[in-house]
């Protein structure tokens, strides 16, 4: 179908309201860049899920990374998106000033030489993501492991999609469809949506990143829902197959075990965590029992905006107290977090 035709479509429904969820952050930039909303009918209202690991990181964790950048023997490395990220007596950012010894992180495999360089100093990575980056911390570990280094340690915060998916479709109400996330996609394929689909009877499509891309996805959301239908459809086969990426899921097999995690704002969703296992776990640095959260101040709703229930622009604290530079919630923090995305394209 041409996307002339897709847009005169969409812009013209007038049919029961739907409510589509795009899982990933990356969709939620698009959207905005691409000026979805501006070309679908407002009766087809677009809304963020819980697509930014960094969002969903729980307090417990940033208290840990600090925890070992003041010992005196540690030096922690971290992607700059983690920095900003409250913790229980403030960011890492925030303590900086202190003295806790940081580095910023722009490829995990640059630690090694660090530690082969430094023996003396144990170096702590705060490793987080979603399924696209786990297996970049497996390789890491089996290559510390082959090498025999040993100054070497792990903070995880790695959690799966299609647990937080279950828990959303059985805890949120209201939420017709998905536009699943490209980036993870890629990673486990297309086929792992078909149980949601059969048990939740909501259309699971596949999108990639392009303007046209997510049109198509939201026409072939609608036209499921005008037939009652509830499929799986990969629209994004140049980059996703069905099975997924089988290497990258091999070593994800052979590094980590699943567990509970705590999802900041939605709490804790079981085998949702990947946990350094075998011969690995030796460099895991306490990830276990990370599972404490401070409570969001009544009010910073960020926890609502992460399941949908309210857009960024409903907050109160949105573009007041809390902005990209001064972070009060962990949707303003990341660039993929819904608040931030919202602030910057509003």
């Amino acid at each position: 179908m041409d996307i002339n035709d897709i847009i005169k479509y969409l812009s013209e429904y007038d049919g029961p309201e739907i409510k589509l969820m795009e899982v990933c952050g990356t969709h939620t930039q698009a959207i905005f860049k691409g000026g979805i909303r501006s070309l679908i009918s407002k009766k087809i209202k677009l809304i963020s899920g819980p697509g930014c690991p960094v969002c969903v990181t729980p307090t417990a964790f940033i208290d840990k990374c600090v925890e070992y950048a003041r010992k005196p023997d540690c030096r922690l490395l971290s992607f700059g998106d983690m920095l900003k990220v409250p913790g229980t007596n403030g960011s890492i950012s925030d303590l900086m000033g202190e003295g806790i010894k940081v580095d910023l992180m722009y490829s995990p495999f640059e630690v090694i030489e660090k530690a082969k360089a430094d023996p003396d100093t144990t170096f702590v990575i705060a490793a987080v993501g979603f399924e696209t980056t786990a297996p970049v911390y497996a390789l890491l570990v089996k290559k510390a492991l082959a090498e025999g280094v040993e100054n070497l340690r792990l903070v995880t915060a790695l959690k799966t999609v299609i647990p937080a998916l279950e828990w959303i479709c059985d805890n949120e109400d209201g939420i017709d469809g998905f536009i699943c996330p490209g980036h993870v996609s890629t990673i486990i394929g297309s086929t792992p949506y078909q149980k949601l689909a059969e048990k939740y009877g909501k259309p699971f499509v596949v999108a990639g990143f392009e303007p046209e891309h997510i049109l198509a996805v939201i026409y072939d959301i609608v036209r499921q829902l005008e037939t009652g239908a509830s499929n799986v459809d990969n629209l994004y086969k140049n980059a996703v197959k069905d099975e997924g990426n089988l290497k990258a899921q091999a070593v994800i097999e052979e590094c980590y075990k699943t567990g509970t995690a705590v999802w900041r704002g939605l709490g804790p969703i079981e085998n949702s965590g990947l946990y350094l296992k075998g011969e690995y776990e030796k460099y895991d640095g306490g990830s276990f029992g990370l599972d404490r959260d401070m409570e969001l101040p009544p009010s910073c709703r960020c926890g609502e905006v992460i399941v949908g229930r309210i857009d960024p622009g409903e907050c109160p604290m949105f573009g007041k107290g809390c902005t990209p530079m001064a972070p009060y919630g962990p949707c303003m923090v990341s660039a993929e977090g819904a608040c931030g995305i919202w602030f910057r394209n509003r």
